[in-house]
């Protein structure tokens, strides 16, 4: 599945293909004729870069195994006993939680349970979460508390309509950025980036980016307050939402582990955000905050693989700079179309979040050159 030897091909052929893709801006938001900034490319560490796996669990013969299938096939399972490109971490708790399952007092455990998801952290911590086709009961509860002991990090049971939190549902992770650390609360079944290391980067990028301005910044879609508590030191006031409940408490405790004082979170799509700034609708989750009291200059959006929605896009042509970061190359180049008319593009960035997939991470800086 992975070959380190063949990764520096991988990244240049997404490198290439970004080139060719984006090619098509080469002129500015008045009509001329200008060249792109170079793409930055952000390597990633070969192996053991994934911080979070999940597995189905297989029944064969008495035994049970980590599984994957090929696409389209969910009937010949291929048994995965280590798994390089995750965590260091990952990979050792795969091989404890697999032989401690198999032993004659944990029999409970395995019976009828179909996945196994690991979360990790850059720091050391890490949740595992055994999930089943069955009710848990006292007994369940039982065997799992010794198994955590015996494991030393949390685990929880899931069964329809069932969630057993034995210690907690969450990993604290701490980050480090031009020497400064930033600790996260990532809960499970929450969105989290998925390749720690990389995430330190793009969060340096868009810290360098945003040292040079000014005035207050808005975020869309700011999750668990990732880039969000890294950038608010170089604004005066900063305000993000977020739609996800389970994220915005998160972001609410890592707001104060973090010591921010002016960031606030706001429960709200960005479509609903829009309609607020606009003055379309009132919104109790708003109570308290005076939007009139923000100088928004900059922007900084992190939307889904869909893209930003074309009210969400006229919103953000409205600040002087615009950091975008992408999941999607192919929903940013549709947006660019739109703000190209009204920014120039200043810097560009690829993210290998996904080594040895198709998928890529971008990051695009944008400058207004064209007033509204």
């Amino acid at each position: 599945m992975t070959n380190p030897d063949q990764y520096q091909s991988l990244l240049d052929a997404k490198k290439a293909k970004i080139e060719q893709d984006f090619a098509n801006f080469a002129i500015s938001s008045s009509g001329e004729q200008q060249t792109l900034p170079e793409l930055e490319v952000f390597a990633s560490e070969p192996e053991n870069f994934r911080l979070r796996a999940e597995f189905r669990i297989w029944h064969q013969d008495g035994r049970c195994f980590y599984a994957m299938f090929e696409k389209g096939n969910k009937k010949t399972p291929y048994e995965v006993t280590d798994f390089p490109i995750a965590s260091k971490l990952i990979n050792r708790l795969m091989v404890e939680m697999r032989d401690a399952i198999h032993q004659p007092e944990n029999d409970i455990l395995m019976q009828r349970m179909f996945q196994m998801e690991f979360l990790t952290t850059l720091s050391g911590d890490a949740l595992i979460t055994m999930i089943y086709h069955k009710p848990l009961d006292d007994e369940w509860r039982a065997a799992a508390e010794k198994l955590q002991a015996k494991i030393g990090f949390p685990i929880i049971g899931r069964s329809r309509k069932q969630k057993i939190v034995l210690e907690r549902d969450y990993v604290i992770e701490t980050l480090t950025i031009e020497g400064k650390q930033y600790h996260y609360k990532q809960i499970e079944g929450g969105f989290t980036q998925p390749n720690g290391g990389m995430n330190q980067k793009m969060l340096a990028w868009a810290k360098e980016l945003s040292k040079p301005l000014s005035g207050d910044l808005v975020e869309l879609y700011c999750g668990n307050g990732n880039f969000s508590i890294a950038l608010a030191e170089h604004y005066n006031k900063v305000m993000a939402t977020e739609i996800s409940k389970t994220s915005v408490y998160a972001a609410q405790d890592n707001i104060e582990k973090n010591n921010i004082d002016n960031l606030i979170i706001a429960r709200l799509s960005s479509e609903e955000f829009v309609q607020a700034l606009q003055g379309v609708r009132a919104f109790r989750r708003l109570e308290g905050i005076d939007l009139n009291a923000y100088e928004f200059t900059t922007t900084l959006v992190d939307p889904p693989r869909s893209g930003l929605d074309d009210e969400s896009v006229k919103q953000t042509q409205g600040y002087d700079n615009i950091i975008y970061i992408s999941c999607n190359p192919e929903t940013l180049h549709n947006n660019l179309q739109e703000f190209t008319k009204t920014h120039d593009i200043k810097r560009f960035a690829l993210f290998d979040q996904f080594p040895y997939t198709h998928h890529i991470e971008c990051g695009v800086f944008l400058q207004r050159t064209v007033q509204r």
